[in-house]
C-alpha cells in the first residue's frame, strides 16, 4: 500500500479530486496518509478532516530558518511512513533535504504545458493571465517529478485544454483544473503506486 502525503496552501480542490478517486477506487493501492498545509487556514485541512485524514499544519515563517522547517517536514514525513509526496496547490518551495531524500518520490501539479508559463512567479491566476496575454489557444496541465529548479523536473503526464474566445483568468483556471488537473494527477498517483513509472536519464517513462 502506497502511503502519500498531500501538501496544499489553499482550497485543496485537487486534494478532493485525489480523496474521491481513492474512495472509489480509481487510485489503486494508495492511502493518503496525511495532509499538510503551511497555512492555519487552508479549506484543505477542513477537507481532510471530513475524509478523516490527518491534517498538520507546519508554516515556515514559525521556524527560525529553512533548516528548521526542513527538519519538521522531514519529522512529519517520517511519522507517517510517506513513499510518495504530492504537492497540490503548495506554494512553497521544497526545501532542499527534502528534495534530496525523496528524490523522485515528490510530484507536483502546475496548470500549464511545462516548459510554458512555469518557474519562479508562475502560480494561481499568474499561469492563466500569462496564458491569455500571449494569445495561447492551447494550454493545459502537467504532473512532474519535483526536483530543485521551481516547475522543473522529469514529465510525467500533461493533458491540453482548448482556451476559448472570451476566457478569463477564471474561467480558464477553472477549465483546466475540471478537464486536465483533477484527472491527471489521481492518474500519476496511481501509476506510481502501480510501479509503471521508471526514470532513465532523467525522462520519465509509462511501462
Amino acid at each position: 500500500m502506497q502511503k502519500i502525503a498531500v501538501c496544499v496552501s489553499g482550497g485543496g480542490t485537487n486534494l478532493q479530486a485525489i480523496i474521491d478517486k481513492v474512495a472509489d477506487g480509481t487510485i489503486k493501492n494508495t492511502e493518503i496518509a496525511v495532509v499538510i498545509s503551511n497555512k492555519k487556514d487552508a479549506f484543505a485541512l477542513e477537507r481532510a478532516k471530513s475524509a478523516g485524514i490527518p491534517a498538520e499544519y507546519i508554516g515556515p515563517k514559525d521556524f527560525a530558518d529553512r533548516e528548521a522547517f526542513a527538519d519538521a517536514m522531514l519529522e512529519t514525513l517520517d511519522k507517517y511512513d510517506i513513499d510518495l509526496v504530492v504537492l497540490a496547490g503548495y506554494l512553497v518551495i521544497v526545501p532542499e533535504r527534502m528534495i534530496q531524500k525523496y528524490r523522485n518520490r515528490i510530484i507536483n501539479i502546475h496548470p500549464s504545458l511545462i516548459p510554458a508559463h512555469c518557474g519562479m512567479g508562475y502560480y494561481g491566476l499568474k499561469v492563466h493571465e500569462s496564458v491569455l496575454a500571449m494569445g495561447n489557444k492551447v494550454t493545459g496541465a502537467t504532473v512532474h517529478f519535483v526536483d530543485e529548479e521551481a516547475d522543473h523536473g522529469p514529465i510525467i503526464l500533461q493533458k491540453a485544454v482548448e482556451v476559448c474566445e472570451g476566457d478569463t483568468p477564471e474561467i480558464l483556471q477553472k477549465r483546466v483544473m475540471e478537464q486536465a488537473e483533477w484527472n491527471i494527477l489521481p492518474q500519476a498517483i496511481d501509476l506510481i503506486g502501480a510501479g509503471k513509472v521508471k526514470i532513465e536519464d532523467n525522462i520519465a517513462h509509462i511501462i
